[in-house]
């Protein structure tokens, strides 16, 4: 199994003992150091009253997108700040999340997440800062040790 295979099954399986994402649907396809490919098959309760995906669902995948992005050097993360711009919407298929690091310092990142749907158009795009509340890796997650135990 490959470093990026490894880590994207570790991340599916956190993500699998988060209720929140499994609730909303939303599922890794990609990981790896600093980048993250989240995916949302557009459901029933996906949709707002207008029949297109809640803007909700759409930041909720992007802040997961990039927290997934984040904590790939193996350290926890918050949240700290965002910004989000919806651009159009679409009410059935797949959407998907792009969350790659630009700025990664000793305590805070910064995220920058596009959001696509079919035909990779341009759903939203948005800015996510991240506080780092453990400063030491946790043995248990990132590709650091995943390079280690190799």
């Amino acid at each position: 199994m490959t470093e990026k295979e490894s880590l994207r099954e570790q991340y599916a399986e956190i993500n699998r003992r988060n209720p929140f994402v499994r609730h909303n649907h939303i599922e890794v396809e990609e990981i790896e150091r600093d980048r993250a490919l989240l995916r949302l098959t557009i459901r029933p309760e996906s949709l707002n009253v207008h029949g297109r995906v809640h803007g909700g669902a759409i930041y909720t995948m992007a802040d997961n997108a990039a927290g997934c992005a984040t904590s790939t050097d193996g350290r926890s993360y918050v949240t700290q700040a965002s910004d989000m711009h919806f651009l159009r919407n679409q009410s059935e298929g797949t959407v998907r999340a792009e969350a790659i690091v630009r700025h990664r310092g000793r305590t805070i990142v910064l995220v920058d997440v596009t959001v696509t749907g079919e035909e990779e158009k341009l759903l939203a795009s948005g800015t996510f800062t991240f506080f780092c509340i453990d400063q030491k890796p946790r043995p248990d997650k990132g590709m650091d040790e995943l390079k280690n135990n190799a």
